[in-house]
């Protein structure tokens, strides 16, 4: 369950109070920032990756501090291993925790998915089968991350590359009930949902149709590379190195012109091209936004159509 902190208001903030509701950010790269601090309201807000930020110290605190002081930010955990078999790391959570406490982010979100098991670290967000078993350790995770950091966690829906035989329900089926279990928000991935639906042959606007938008606190869009498997099919991969999509981009106006206006970020974290690029791209999912925002009913979520 959510701790029982978790509305408590902050009685002494260290940073300004700020808003990112209807606002497109960007993931926040050192080689970007000496571009970012020559401009004003460089983007609506940005987001760190929690693991990159876990030391006591040093420039990347320093940068992150200047950041925060003019801009909302919003925290992404990559190696909570939320499915993992294991229990969660407690000297991990604590420096998650830490940081929630230190930086004051608008949104906390992870992973549907794991990278750990008997003390080995895997580079990469791993797949699960959606089981019964899966999900009460999946919630009871939740859980806990919840309660240590006193707010809801957004969890974010993986990109996959097959389907376990064990499974017994769907992706959206097993979203839906964690988020229903434990209270917790949801990040709904975009490019996740193009890649894996067309690496599994299935309709993107199906998943998005089944997919639980009413519990959406953020959006995420990303460039992705295509590729062919040994029997010659297309296989997409949630590379992060390139530009959005324009399949993704008509998907996202659909998501947003249902939910309203969501806050949504760019992640590039890999061939990174010069900020004004990023920008630019941040900018198209900022247009896209306020296109939709003077037509959206305040609370009207309902399921998406074409």
């Amino acid at each position: 369950m959510i701790g029982r902190n978790q509305s408590a208001v902050i009685s002494q903030r260290v940073f300004p109070a700020s808003r990112h509701e209807g606002r497109a950010g960007a993931g926040l790269k050192p080689e970007h920032l000496p571009a970012i601090l020559e401009q004003a309201n460089a983007v609506g807000f940005f987001e760190v990756h929690a693991e990159n930020y876990m030391g006591a110290g040093g420039p990347p605190h320093a940068a992150l501090t200047r950041i925060r002081n003019d801009y909302p930010v919003t925290l992404h955990g990559i190696c909570m291993s939320i499915g993992g078999p294991d229990a969660l790391d407690r000297d991990h959570l604590a420096r998650f925790r830490t940081l929630v406490e230190r930086y004051e982010p608008a949104l906390v979100s992870e992973h549907l998915a794991w990278s750990t098991h008997d003390n080995v670290f895997f580079n990469d967000l791993l797949p699960l089968p959606y089981t019964e078993r899966t999900l009460a350790r999946v919630a009871d995770h939740i859980d806990e991350v919840q309660e240590a950091i006193a707010r809801p966690l957004l969890l974010e829906n993986p990109s996959t590359y097959l389907q376990f035989e064990q499974s017994t329900m769907s992706e959206t089926d097993f979203i839906r009930e964690i988020a229903r279990r434990t209270g917790c928000g949801l990040l709904l991935d975009v490019n996740n949902v193009f890649v894996s639906s067309t690496n599994q042959h299935g309709s993107p606007m199906d998943y998005l149709m089944d997919f639980p938008l009413d519990h959406v606190g953020e959006i995420h869009l990303a460039g992705h590379a295509s590729r062919e498997d040994d029997e010659g099919e297309i296989l997409l991969i949630d590379s992060h190195d390139r530009p959005v999509a324009d399949p993704v981009w008509d998907l996202y106006d659909i998501v947003i012109r249902q939910c309203g206006p969501v806050p949504t970020l760019i992640e590039w974290d890999s061939e990174l091209p010069q900020w004004p690029v990023l920008k630019a791209e941040a900018d198209a999912a900022q247009a896209i936004l306020d296109r939709h925002a003077d037509n959206y009913l305040l609370g009207a979520r309902h399921a998406v159509h074409a």
